[in-house]
């Protein structure tokens, strides 16, 4: 009879939990997972998915504004949300049914409820235990919000993707990536939005000549950003709220979303019990490998904080199954990851940006190149494509490719790949373009920024 129930328990069914579970299943391991919500996790129910959707309705605004530069005539358009919304849930239903059938037919038991670890091989979910040689922590994260007067009258982006009606003005607070989509979210869909933002411009962590453009092509579109400024209280008042800033300025506003970061959902799933260490925002250390400080205790996604994205996650489980059960300890390579902000316009960039690459290197040569896309040469938009290269001198190796502007994020998955085969500025110039299109800038920039120029 088996020492344990189970060869592995995964407590999250999010995309890393999932692909661990099932390619441990492949490979013959005895796997059940425990999901105290839906199938698919953070990226699939209240993430990229239905985000992107959202983005894609916004688009659609700006398409019938350039048809006219084209010939088309196309009646005052309308938009109603609760359509929308309705369409969203009905596909994420949809996906949540097929992650649940990924699991069925790789004979992964899914265990509902909430995972609690008991000791290091025994999870209770409900009023059941089960034990497992190994066990997975996959459990994501969550929304993290600031100790501000007035805080519980906010929604995070997972309310925001279901409000039943749209609001007439919204302020954003935060100035990452979730906060940026979203504003643009909104705006596109005629939504009057305010960002307020401790920092003097958006994204930080990604290459400032990105940041810089980005936010001027938000202000642009009638984005107010409220740079260098700090919430102090917020108030309900009439059908809306006040919301005060430090130095005594008052935004009113029919909805506050907090977009200002995310924290690894590792509370009260009896990880201190056992001994699992834990830095004090609750990120689980691993190792390369993705081993926890308990040897039979595993951690993928951004319970780890590592590069929190979901290909990562998938990575990370693929690693884990390979290493478990396939004989193959695989750790993942977190360098040159491609990365897309679904901003307005979008942002596409793999590698070091611009700060990173000079203080890795002795010299580097940077390639720059705006211009406007063709197609709004027939429209008239006043929106601006950015693109830049990274070069280390000594080795003519390219760094960093950075854009902002459309079809960003799918460029940026082919550059991703010449970054990870170490591509260098001589082979960008030895391809040949597609024209007319923008990516073919890539490879026929030849001007080097003189170095006491930026931005």
């Amino acid at each position: 009879m088996p020492e344990f129930d189970y060869d592995l328990i995964t407590i999250g069914a999010g995309s890393g939990g999932v692909r661990a579970s099932r390619v441990s299943a492949q490979m013959g391991a005895r796997v059940a997972v425990v999901e105290e919500s839906r199938v698919g996790g953070t990226c699939v129910i209240r993430g990229c998915v239905p985000k992107k959707l959202l983005v894609y309705a916004g688009h659609f605004g700006d398409d019938m504004e350039d048809a006219a530069g084209y010939g088309w005539t196309v009646p005052e358009p309308t938009f109603d949300w609760p359509t929308l919304i309705g369409a969203k849930d009905k596909e994420i239903e949809r996906l949540n049914g097929i992650y649940k059938r990924i699991l069925s037919e790789n004979k992964v038991d899914l265990l509902e409820g909430r995972g609690v670890l008991i000791d290091r091989h025994t999870v209770a979910v409900g009023d059941k235990t089960y034990t497992a040689a190994n066990i997975l922590i996959a459990t994501g994260g969550w929304p993290s919000m600031p100790d501000v007067p007035g805080i519980e009258h906010v929604i995070s982006s997972n309310e925001a993707l279901d409000l039943k009606q749209l609001p007439n003005k919204i302020v954003i607070v935060g100035a990452g990536y979730i906060a940026v989509e979203f504003a643009g979210i909104f705006n596109a869909l005629g939504v009057e939005v305010t960002m307020v933002l401790r920092a003097d411009t958006v994204l930080r962590g990604f290459d400032e000549d990105l940041r810089v453009t980005l936010a001027a092509e938000m202000e642009k579109r009638g984005i107010c950003l409220q740079t260098e400024s700090v919430v102090r209280s917020i108030e309900p008042q009439g059908d809306g709220y006040s919301i005060r800033l430090a130095g005594g300025d008052i935004i009113e506003t029919d909805l506050v979303m907090y977009a200002t970061g995310r924290r690894p959902k590792t509370d009260g799933i009896g990880l201190e019990e056992v001994d699992v260490e834990m830095t004090d925002k609750g990120v689980i250390v691993v190792d390369e490998y993705s081993r926890t400080s308990v040897d039979n205790i595993w951690a993928v996604g951004d319970v780890t904080d590592r590069a929190n994205l979901t290909p990562v996650a998938i990575a990370e489980g693929m690693a884990l199954a390979n290493t478990l059960f396939n004989d193959k300890p695989t750790a993942v390579d977190h360098s040159n990851i491609p990365t897309a902000v679904f901003s307005s316009p979008p942002l596409g960039t793999v590698g070091l940006t611009e700060d990173e690459a000079r203080a890795e290197y002795d010299e580097v040569d940077v390639y720059v190149s705006r211009f406007k896309p063709m197609k709004f040469m027939l429209s008239g938009r006043d929106e601006q494509t950015f693109m830049k290269l990274i070069v280390d001198c000594q080795t003519d190796r390219v760094v960093g490719c950075h854009m902002m502007g459309l079809d960003a994020p799918e460029i940026a998955q082919g550059l991703g790949v010449a970054l990870k085969c170490g591509a260098t500025k001589a082979q960008f110039d030895a391809t040949v373009g597609i024209h007319p299109s923008a990516a073919e800038e890539f490879v026929t920039m030849r001007d080097k920024r003189p170095p006491h120029e930026g931005g």
